[in-house]
C-alpha cells in the first residue's frame, strides 16, 4: 500500500465526516421543510437549493472513496496524478462544506427554521 503522511490521512478523514454530516444537516432541513409546509411554492426553491447542497457534497464524499482505495492499491508509491487529485479534493471538499453550511442556514432562515 502506499502510504499516505498521518496528517493527510486524518484530514481526509475528518472531511469525509464533515461531508456526511453537512449531508445529514441539509436532509434534516430538508425534511422538516416538508414536514412543516409541505411542497408548496413558498418551499420549492429551498429545497431544491437543498438538494443540490446534497449533491454538491455528495461528490467530494465519493472521490474521497475512490481516492484513498487507488492510493491504497498503489505500489510502490501513488502517482502524482492521484495525489493532486487529492489534494484538490482536499481543498474543494473545504469549500464546498463551507458553503453548504451557509447555504443551509440561509434556507433555514428564509423559512424561519431553527
Amino acid at each position: 500500500m502506499a502510504k499516505l503522511p498521518q496528517e493527510t490521512t486524518s484530514i481526509v478523514l475528518d472531511l469525509q465526516a464533515r461531508l456526511l454530516d453537512t449531508i445529514d444537516t441539509a436532509k434534516a432541513a430538508e425534511f422538516t421543510i416538508l414536514e412543516q409546509f409541505g411542497q408548496a411554492e413558498a418551499t420549492i426553491e429551498a429545497l431544491e437549493q437543498l438538494q443540490n447542497i446534497t449533491e454538491r457534497l455528495r461528490n467530494p464524499y465519493s472521490r474521497f472513496c475512490t481516492l484513498l482505495l487507488r492510493i491504497a492499491e498503489a505500489q510502490p508509491v501513488a502517482d502524482a496524478d492521484t495525489l493532486e487529485l487529492l489534494n484538490r479534493t482536499m481543498e474543494q471538499a473545504q469549500a464546498t462544506i463551507a458553503g453548504a453550511q451557509v447555504s443551509i442556514r440561509e434556507s433555514k432562515a428564509d423559512l424561519n427554521l431553527s
